[in-house]
């Protein structure tokens, strides 16, 4: 798992620690440094601990004039015993949503295993985008994941989507193409 890196492509269009206005602002990197670990495994350096114990994310891209996120995740998304998505929902999302962030894609391709809970912090994450056109996407959640997300049923408030070549997309794109598949299944 050490050599599983967040996506850096678009780095040269967007970093969160030079973001002023992401929760990550200010933070510093190393390279040769591993201290972060997932099932006692470590994992790259870059990304970023939000206080969840085995889930851990990168911002990849933010654009405030759009409106929209793109979040890359690790790990095990753990509801049941350690409420991951309040953590995530109270110290990343709602940030964001306070600077005008209320479209959100989360790449989920490496998140291992997904334990469920109630749906009250997915409704209320819902709640807070819905109004201004805001919608929540999880992109390419393993078989597994996806399963045990749908058996919770919380793809009523997070939408489940397979782009297998995202990483050839500029942000932009692929909000767009993400932005068009959601306005035509919202219809």
């Amino acid at each position: 798992m050490h050599d599983i890196e967040p996506f850096y492509n678009w780095r040269h269009l967007y970093t969160a620690e030079e973001d002023e206005l992401s929760p990550f602002y200010g933070r510093e990197y190393s390279e040769f440094e591993y201290s972060n670990t997932v099932y006692n495994y470590y994992i790259h350096p870059q990304w970023d601990d939000f206080g969840a114990p085995n889930l851990y994310m990168k911002i990849l891209f933010a654009d405030y004039q759009f409106n929209y996120a793109i979040i890359e995740l690790i790990g095990e998304w753990n509801d049941a015993v350690e409420n991951n998505v309040m953590t995530l929902k109270r110290d990343i999302i709602d940030l964001l949503i306070s600077h005008g962030i209320h479209k959100f894609i989360l790449i989920c391709e490496n998140v291992l295993n997904f334990y469920s809970s109630d749906d009250c912090y997915y409704e209320e994450w819902w709640d807070d985008i819905r109004d201004e056109g805001g919608w929540i996407v999880a992109l390419n959640m393993p078989v597994q994941t996806r399963e045990e997300f749908e058996r919770g049923r919380l793809d009523h408030y997070v939408h489940l989507f397979d782009e297998p070549k995202w990483r050839t997309f500029l942000p932009q794109h692929l909000f767009h193409l993400v932005d068009n598949w959601m306005m035509r299944r919202l219809e």
